[in-house]
C-alpha cells in the first residue's frame, strides 16, 4: 500500500538536551574516576591494599552494570562505547567485558513521521515519488538507524530490475548526538591520560580517536555503500557468497536502498534442517569464506553476527544454498603490515620464540612505548611450555578447562602489561571471534583452529618463498661483487705502478692477493648454499635435478675450503 501522510515529528533536540547529555557523560565518568581514586591509588597508600583487591572484581562489575543502564537510557554512540568495551579484553578486565557483552540496541524506534521527513529532505523527492510502497513499521531499529521494507517505484524497478527493497534511514538528529558523545569521550581521555596507574596501560586518546573513525564511517551510508559493492567484487566469481544490489539512485549519506535478500538466519538451525541444509556444513563455509576474506582478500567484513548473514536456499543450483552478507558499515583491512606481522607471529609461535613473538607484537603495534618485554617474555615462555609443542589439531583436543584454567592464570599476567591493540587488528579478532561463535553453535564440533590451519600454513610457505628469495638476491649482489673485486683490485695496483709512488708495495700486493682468495672462497661457499637449498627444493617436484645439484655443490665447497692452502 502507498505511504499515507503523518503529524510533524517530534522536534529534535535542542542544545540545551545536547548540553545536559554532554554533562550527564561527563558526571559519571567523574563518579567512576573518584571511586577509582580512592580505592586504587588512597587506600593502598594507608596499607589498605588488600580491601582494593579483594573489592576489585564486584566493584568493576557494579560499574559495568551503572555503564549499561547509562547506555541504554542514553541510546545514540554510547550503546556503541559498550559494544566497543566489552571487545577490548586486551585492557580491560573480564569483569567488565563480560557485563557488557550482551549489550544491544535496545532503543525504541524512531516515529515514522520523523523519518519520512529526513528520507525525504536526503532523496529530494517525497518519499511516494521515490518509492511505490513504504512500509512504515521498521524491520530493525538500532541505536545510529533503522530499516524498513519498501517497493520501487516502476521507473525504478524498470532500470534495476528490483522490486522489492530495504530502505536504510539514519536516525535523525544522529550526527549532532554522535558529535557530543565523541566531544564527551575525548574529555574523559583526556582525564584518564593524567592517571599514571591508566596511562601505562593503555593509550586513552589513541582508543578514542580509533573508535571516533569507525563510529563516523558506520553512520556514512555512502561509505558503506562503497564497501558493499567492494566485497560484492571480491566474491563476484564465488558461487557460495551473495551480496545485495544496491540502488544508487536511492543512496545518500543517510539513507541507504538495497535489494531484499532477507533470508534463513545463519543461526536458525532449525529452518536449515527444514530447507535440507546441513548446519555443520554451513559453519565449514563459514569459516572458509570468513579466512578467505582476511587471507585472500585482506577486506573483512567486521561485524558478521547473526542479523547480518542469512543463508539463501538455491533449489535449482548444484551449491544447493550460499551465504548473503549485509550490513557492511563495519568493515576492517588487512594491510601489508599487518600481514607482515602475522606472518612473523605464527614463525614465532611454530618455533616457540618468545623473544621473536615479543618483536611480532612490536610490528603489530600491539606494544606501547613502556612495555617491560622481559616480563612479557617470561609469560610467554609460560605458555609456550604449556602448549607449545602441540599442533593446531592437539590444540582442539585440550580439555577446555584446562585452558580456562590457564587463561585465568595467564591473562593477569598480560592484562598487566601495557597492551594495546590497534585498530585493525582489534576488528580483525572480534570478526575471528564472532565466526568461531557461530560455527560452534552451528556445529558443537566445530574447532576453528581447523578451519584457520590451511590458511597459517600457507602464509609459513609465503614467508618461506620470501626468505629463499631474498637468499637469492643477497647471494647474486655478493656474487657479482664478490667477481668484480679482482679486476678493481688489479685496477688499482696498476695505477700505483704507473704513478710515482715509491713505498714498496710487495706487503700490499701480498695483502691484495689475500683478498682475492677469500673472495674467491666466499663466491664459491654461497654458491655451495644455493646449489644445496635448490636442490633440496626440488627434491620433491625433480628427484633427479635436486640430485645433481645436490652432488655438484661438493664441487665449490671442496674450492672453498681447500683453495689456497699451498699459499699460505
Amino acid at each position: 500500500m502507498p505511504v499515507t501522510r503523518r503529524p510533524a515529528a517530534d522536534p529534535l533536540p535542542t542544545a540545551s538536551v545536547h548540553r545536559a547529555r554532554y554533562r550527564r557523560i561527563l558526571s559519571f565518568a567523574a563518579r567512576e574516576f573518584i571511586k577509582i581514586w580512592w580505592f586504587e591509588l588512597v587506600l593502598p597508600r594507608f596499607g589498605l591494599t588488600s580491601i582494593s583487591e579483594r573489592t576489585r572484581p564486584a566493584r568493576m562489575q557494579r560499574f559495568a552494570r551503572r555503564f549499561h543502564s547509562l547506555a541504554v537510557g542514553l541510546g545514540g554512540l554510547m550503546i556503541k562505547v559498550g559494544q566497543f568495551m566489552s571487545s577490548r579484553l586486551d585492557v580491560l578486565p573480564p569483569e567488565i567485558t563480560a557485563e557488557l557483552e550482551g549489550l544491544q540496541d535496545e532503543v525504541p524506534a524512531v516515529p515514522f513521521a520523523a523519518i519520512r521527513q529526513l528520507a525525504e529532505a536526503e532523496l529530494g523527492v517525497p518519499l511516494e515519488r521515490a518509492y511505490s510502497w513504504f512500509d512504515e513499521v521498521p524491520l530493525a531499529a538500532a541505536s545510529l538507524g533503522q530499516v524498513h521494507r519498501a517497493r520501487l517505484s516502476a521507473l525504478d524497478t524498470a532500470d534495476t530490475g528490483l522490486e522489492d527493497v530495504v530502505v536504510k534511514v539514519q536516525r535523525p538528529g544522529i550526527d549532532e548526538i554522535v558529535a557530543v558523545d565523541l566531544a564527551a569521550l575525548r574529555r574523559v581521555a583526556g582525564w584518564l591520560r593524567r592517571v599514571r596507574v591508566v596511562s601505562d596501560r593503555v593509550d586513552a586518546p589513541a582508543l578514542v580517536e580509533e573508535f571516533a573513525q569507525t563510529s563516523l564511517e558506520e553512520i556514512d551510508y555512502l561509505h558503506e555503500a562503497a564497501n558493499a559493492e567492494r566485497f560484492g567484487e571480491n566474491f563476484a566469481e564465488d558461487p557460495r557468497v551473495d551480496t545485495p544490489q544496491l540502488v544508487w539512485e536511492r543512496i545518500t549519506r543517510r539513507v541507504l536502498t538495497l535489494s531484499d535478500v532477507t533470508a534463513i538466519k545463519i543461526n536458525d538451525k532449525t529452518a536449515l534442517r527444514a530447507a535440507g541444509i546441513d548446519p555443520s556444513e554451513v559453519a565449514d563455509v563459514f569459516a572458509e569464506v570468513m579466512f578467505d576474506q582476511v587471507f585472500t582478500h585482506g577486506f573483512v567484513h567486521a561485524d558478521p553476527h547473526p542479523g547480518n548473514i542469512f543463508v539463501t536456499p538455491l533449489p535449482d543450483s548444484p551449491t544447493r544454498w550460499r551465504l548473503t552478507f549485509v550490513d557492511f558499515g563495519m568493515m576492517t583491512e588487512v594491510s601489508s603490515n599487518l600481514r607482515d606481522g602475522l606472518r612473523t607471529l605464527l614463525i614465532a609461535v611454530a618455533g616457540r620464540d618468545s623473544r621473536g613473538l615479543v618483536a611480532a607484537a612490536r610490528e603489530l603495534g600491539v606494544l606501547l612505548p613502556s612495555a617491560d618485554t622481559a616480563e612479557l617474555e617470561r609469560a610467554l615462555t609460560a605458555l609456550f611450555a604449556r602448549f607449545g609443542g602441540m599442533g593446531f589439531a592437539e590444540l582442539s583436543k585440550v580439555d577446555p578447562r584446562e585452558f580456562r584454567d590457564f587463561a585465568d592464570e595467564f591473562g593477569d599476567v598480560v592484562r598487566s602489561l601495557p597492551l594495546q591493540l590497534p585498530e585493525n587488528m582489534l576488528l580483525l579478532i572480534r570478526a575471528v571471534s564472532l565466526t568461531s561463535g557461530m560455527c560452534s553453535g552451528l556445529d558443537p564440533a566445530f574447532n576453528v583452529w581447523d578451519a584457520a590451519e590451511p590458511y597459517a600454513g600457507r602464509l609459513l610457505r609465503d614467508e618461506s618463498g620470501n626468505l629463499l628469495k631474498s637468499f637469492a638476491q643477497q647471494a647474486t649482489t655478493i656474487a657479482a661483487v664478490t667477481w668484480r673485486l679482482p679486476q678493481r683490485i688489479d685496477d688499482v695496483i696498476t695505477r700505483i705502478d704507473e704513478g710515482t709512488v715509491t713505498f714498496d708495495t710487495s706487503r700490499l700486493e701480498r695483502r691484495l692477493d689475500s683478498l682475492v682468495r677469500i673472495g674467491r672462497r666466499a663466491v664459491a661457499a654461497v654458491l655451495f648454499a644455493g646449489m644445496l637449498v635448490g636442490g633440496a627444493l626440488l627434491l620433491a617436484p625433480n628427484p633427479v635435478l635436486g640430485t645433481v645439484l645436490i652432488v655438484a655443490s661438493a664441487v665449490p665447497l671442496l674450492y672453498a675450503l681447500f683453495s689456497g692452502l699451498g699459499k699460505r
